[in-house]
């Protein structure tokens, strides 16, 4: 767990305006430096498993945050993602589906005749 101290210095970091310490940029900030504290214990204890579930918990409610923030603000997103250094999947409307490959008309014809 950060200190209080630690969590205000992130909070002023990185808040959208003054006496904000809710907002989704916010969140995922706290989140990060909890996931950094908590990996670097796991280096050390790494047989401490309900550590290591507490820091599974962090990351997904840290990746529904991100995934919610790219939906509504994304150049917000891309700002926060770059001052902690995280990365970020592209959406998948960017990335788009797996091409078909379809045979052709004639490769069939040929198939069925063998």
């Amino acid at each position: 767990m950060l200190s209080a101290k630690q969590k205000e210095k992130v909070i002023k970091d990185y808040q959208l305006h003054k006496g904000d310490t809710g907002s989704s940029e916010v969140q995922i900030a706290i989140l990060t430096k909890e996931i950094e504290e908590l990996a670097k214990h796991l280096k050390k204890h790494y047989h401490d498993f309900s550590s290591r579930r507490g820091l599974l918990k962090k990351i997904s409610q840290r990746r529904k945050l991100v995934k919610y923030l790219q939906k509504e603000n994304e150049e917000s997103l891309i700002k926060i993602a770059k001052k902690l250094k995280l990365k970020v999947a592209k959406k998948e409307e960017e990335v788009g589906p797996p091409p078909r490959i379809e045979k052709k008309v004639e490769d069939k014809k040929e198939e069925t005749k063998e």
